[in-house]
């Protein structure tokens, strides 16, 4: 039997997810302002981290089966270190 989330941990994990796209608009709106391309893949990476706890309360799966929401995290870290390296060998 699948116990539903608790309202405590949704209400936190939108707390999450709110904070990391607001962080992506921070970052979008620098890109914007220096075409940096740094700046995008970081508002990529946290739209990336954004998505995670959103979709663990929207999907509602049992802990079990959010394994593979995980590699959206890895993705968004995956980028950022890419996006590091590349400005670093200019």
């Amino acid at each position: 039997m699948v116990l539903p989330m608790s309202i405590g941990l949704a209400f936190w994990s939108g707390v999450a997810a709110a904070g990391y796209a607001i962080a992506a608009l921070f970052f979008l709106r620098f890109w914007r302002r220096t075409g940096d391309p740094l700046f995008a893949s970081f508002a990529a990476a946290f739209l990336l981290l954004a998505l995670v706890p959103a979709m663990s309360v929207l999907l509602d799966l049992p802990e079990e089966q959010q394994a593979w929401i995980y590699l959206l995290r890895l993705a968004a870290f995956v980028l950022i270190i890419l996006a590091l390296i590349r400005k670093n060998l200019r």
